[in-house]
């Protein structure tokens, strides 16, 4: 496949709803375009994946045949990293090494979670159930582990075939079907992943892509009643959308994957050249379109000048660009819509009186960028600059003097993905890493990802797990079974 091939062929994928263009954020040009799926689209996607899971044709599959298909799947992506990458480029707006790592770690998602398809079980215990009475009564007792028959897999803009992966990849493990909704912003990568998935020898029906909006095809999956579980990773506003049609439904089970304000400790003992480097990076990487995005730093007094010039002379010297600029290092916002939200904070801020040491304003050419920006003077009670998670390339930095006030300042949100810690005193890290209210805590590094390791938030960034043995579990059913000895 050409990426022009993959233009053409959203562009005639059935549907019922809205025309929805999507648009290249660095020309601003329209690609393609394609119809939303709606409800019908929906209600024939979920009928596929319930018939797949009911014949069993691949939840009773051998563990070890799973295994196997779910490598082939990696290889097969592998093979097509350079058609992922340039879609990723074009439709996001990535710059094209980015594209790739990120390509190259979907990947991965396949070949650790083939590890775990022979690797699923239960716990099992010979029970005196009598000892309460005083009448022996044994039993054997143990757990079967069983996957939902259909999920809906529901994933952002910032990212697409990680998201994809990290979703996809675990359900098959599990032996669940599916229903899957890219966002509507970039569904290119998804076509050739499904094709992938057919040609490695996943069997029809198993994985149902579908498109559409959120409000129209994603509200579609989360409300039916023949769906299980529901998995989405995005904003936290359309989390709670998410719970609330659940609620109205099925009470189908939830695991969300959401926002993120994260904090960033900077002590005087720190590096101070790679705390700068790494929490400037960790702040304007992909424009701040990052859950884990590091947008509230908080520096030791000592060296707050030092940190707060660094990183804005990064912010000044980091080349924005399309993917395929000579030296671009971040690339745009993701739409014109995402443009207005960010700049409309700007404003508000300007309006507020706080400090932007510098950025903040859109570039003069073509594309949705913005210059990173660097804000200080901001008041944690009251500034949406501070508390709001913006999506965009805005951090704001702030001074602290010691452990206790700049807990308090960190656990101060509402909400609880990610935080870091830089300082040479280890016991200090250790100290505070209990203390932080985050699902995630580094420690002298940043932005570190493993696929063996569980991510999830505290708070209002999340439900539940992805990664690890967590994320297998999220797609899993613990079913307890007693025999009378």
């Amino acid at each position: 496949m050409t990426v022009q091939n993959v233009l053409d062929e959203i562009r005639n994928r059935p549907g019922t709803g809205d025309v929805i263009p999507v648009i290249d954020p660095v020309t601003e040009q329209q690609l393609t375009e394609f119809t939303d799926g709606g409800t019908e689209a929906v209600d024939d996607a979920v009928a596929r994946a319930k018939a797949a899971s009911k014949s069993g044709i691949w939840k009773n599959l051998a563990g070890s045949e799973k295994s196997k298909i779910l490598w082939r799947v990696a290889d097969l992506i592998d093979e097509n990293t350079e058609l992922l990458a340039e879609l990723e480029s074009v439709n996001a707006g990535i710059p094209q090494n980015q594209a790739a790592t990120i390509v190259a770690i979907g990947s991965e998602w396949f070949r650790y979670y083939a590890g775990w398809c022979t690797k699923i079980d239960g716990i099992a215990h010979d029970v005196n159930a009598g000892g309460l009475t005083g009448v022996e009564s044994r039993q054997h007792a143990y757990t079967l582990k069983e996957p939902y028959d259909v999920v809906g897999l529901i994933f952002p803009w910032n990212g697409p075939v990680f998201n994809y992966c990290a979703k996809v990849a675990p359900a098959l493990a599990a032996g669940c079907s599916s229903v899957v909704k890219p966002a509507e912003e970039t569904p290119l990568s998804a076509l050739v992943l499904d094709r992938i998935l057919a040609q490695a020898g996943v069997p029809d029906g198993v994985v149902n892509l579908i498109n559409g909006y959120g409000h129209t095809t994603g509200a579609a999956i989360t409300a039916h009643p023949d769906v299980d579980k529901v998995a989405f990773t995005g904003s936290t506003e359309v989390g709670r959308a998410i719970v609330q049609a659940s609620a109205a439904s099925n009470l189908n089970k939830i695991t969300l994957e959401l926002g993120g304000k994260s904090p960033v400790l900077i002590f005087d003992d720190a590096d101070l050249d790679m705390a700068i480097m790494m929490a400037g990076f960790g702040s304007f990487i992909h424009s701040g379109q990052a859950c884990v995005c590091g947008s509230r730093i908080f520096v030791q007094r000592g060296a707050y000048d030092k940190v707060v010039a660094g990183i804005a002379n990064l912010a000044d010297n980091m080349k924005l660009g399309g993917p395929k600029e000579e030296g671009t290092m971040i690339g745009p916002l993701i739409s014109a819509k995402q443009l207005t939200r960010v700049l409309g904070y700007v404003d508000q801020g300007k309006t507020e009186g706080v400090e932007f040491v510098t950025g903040g304003e859109r570039l003069d050419r073509t594309g949705y960028f913005v210059h990173p920006a660097v804000v200080t003077d901001v008041d944690p009670a009251t500034s949406r600059l501070y508390r709001e998670e913006i999506f965009g390339p805005i951090v704001t930095i702030l001074p602290f003097d010691t452990e206790e006030e700049v807990v308090a300042m960190a656990n101060d949100s509402t909400y609880g993905l990610a935080a870091t810690v830089w300082t040479k005193d280890i016991g200090r890290g250790h100290r505070l890493a209990k203390q932080l209210q985050a699902g995630t805590v580094s420690l002298n590094c940043q932005m570190v990802f493993d696929h063996s390791m569980p991510f999830g938030g505290y708070k209002q960034s999340g439900w539940g797990y992805e990664a690890g043995k967590a994320g297998l579990e999220a797609y899993l059913q613990t079913k307890t079974v007693w025999a009378q000895m």
